[in-house]
């Protein structure tokens, strides 16, 4: 079942992020995951972040977070948020979706409305002195989406010349680009800068390459991913601080994904479908 929370005004929250509550059939402490006395509960609760679309509305990372037309949620944060449940012995069936915006991330995880956050969240040491961190369970790196063939040879940020680049407003993608470039549109959100590329006020879009590689998925024939990429974004999960066990429970299943081919699974059927699977990306276990 989906549940869609909604301004007063009645408009989808924007950015849009979900949480699922993963209800449990039994107690926790039958399982390898051990929660204390204090924290047994029998349903668990998960964000992803989900991008709510119908025909009038584009969304930003179909190939890591979406829910469709039909509300089916898909993408590969979804899969690796289905492979922590299944381990836990919760079925797909028993996924309840429920929306929440970007910023709640810390503060839902810290007041416990929810247990875990997978949402293309990068690991960082502002965001560990608040809450930890398991995985990563991929490393994304930003890049450059531009008009098919490259006109303007846009390949790093090196050689932007006078290009004007377009990001969205406030993100990590323009702190970094700024770093380069001055000649720098930003938007609300990323699929809004497709429209300025067109037109010619911009000559190519910067974030994460798995954002852009989903969005060329849309415009096949329109833009494509340069090579390369100039940051490291390592993707993580994000749960309470100084919760070690369940921290050390979801490296470990993370870990044996990526040997017994459900990671590369989950991959394949979802951002694999655009670009080529990678290496899995080592745990830090700090």
């Amino acid at each position: 079942m989906i549940t869609i929370l909604k301004n007063q005004n009645g408009s989808l929250l924007n950015p849009a992020r979900f949480c699922l509550f993963l209800h449990r059939q039994f107690i926790l402490d039958s399982q390898p995951f051990r929660l204390t006395d204090s924290r047994k509960r029998t349903d668990f609760t998960l964000c992803l972040p989900i991008r709510h679309t119908d025909n009038r509305t584009k969304f930003d990372q179909p190939l890591f977070g979406l829910a469709g037309p039909d509300g089916t949620p898909e993408g590969f944060d979804v899969e690796i948020g289905k492979i922590i449940a299944d381990e836990l012995g919760i079925s797909a069936d028993k996924i309840q979706w429920v929306e929440t915006v970007s910023q709640n991330r810390e503060p839902f995880i810290q007041n416990g409305q929810v247990d875990i956050v997978v949402a293309t969240y990068t690991i960082n040491d502002t965001r560990k002195q608040v809450v930890d961190f398991a995985g990563p369970y991929y490393i994304a790196g930003q890049s450059f989406l531009v008009p098919k063939g490259n006109p303007n040879n846009i390949t790093d940020p090196e050689n932007l010349g006078d290009n004007v680049i377009c990001t969205v407003t406030g993100s990590t993608s323009e702190k970094n680009i700024r770093e380069y470039t001055n000649n720098v549109i930003t938007v609300d959100k990323y699929s809004d800068c497709l429209e300025p590329i067109r037109t010619g006020q911009a000559k190519a879009l910067t974030t994460d390459n798995v954002i852009l590689a989903g969005l060329v998925s849309q415009n096949p024939d329109e833009f494509e991913v340069t090579d390369g990429t100039f940051t490291s974004e390592p993707y993580g999960i994000g749960l309470a601080k100084g919760d070690d066990e369940f921290r050390a429970f979801i490296n470990d299943t993370l870990e044996a994904s990526f040997t017994d081919g459900r990671w590369e699974e989950a991959w394949k059927k979802t951002a694999g479908t655009v670009l080529p699977t990678p290496e899995p990306p080592e745990i830090d276990r700090y």
